[in-house]
């Protein structure tokens, strides 16, 4: 078993492709057009194009107890999802020049360092380094 896609719900389509391929450097992966307007619309990280798709899901429109228990997760401060980086610092620092909100700062939690920003599109997402015992 593994994964092959996960879900991320937005609040619209276009923008979310939008702010995951200019902002996070996602690649497009599949986008399928629906009679009702929506997409099948994945992204890819461009280090792994084979690996896990994000979907970003239209549901908030198409399933409204989608959008309530969205609207609970971003209220309580959980993030959905989260992506590893390289260099959560450096991550954050890129993404704040290019006018990311971010909730928190890089801080370092134990074996990883974690920030958390907003994907503008009803979403917490964090980003997480690994850290080294090394240190």
């Amino acid at each position: 078993m593994k994964v092959k896609i996960i879900s991320v719900p937005v609040s619209d389509q276009a923008k979310a492709f939008a702010f995951y391929t200019e902002k996070l450097l996602f690649v497009k992966k599949q986008d399928v057009e629906f009679d009702d307007g929506n997409r099948w619309l994945t992204v890819v990280s461009p280090d792994a194009l084979d690996g896990p798709e994000v979907l970003l899901e239209p549901a908030p429109l198409s399933f409204e107890p989608t959008k309530t228990y969205q609207k609970a997760v971003f209220e309580a401060g959980i993030p959905w999802t989260q992506f590893d980086v390289e260099d959560c610092q450096k991550e954050y620092d890129r993404l704040v020049e290019l006018g990311v909100e971010f909730f928190t700062e890089p801080e370092e939690m134990g074996p990883v360092k974690i920030a958390t920003f907003n994907d503008t599109c009803g979403n917490r997402i964090q980003i997480v380094e690994g850290l080294s015992d090394e240190r």
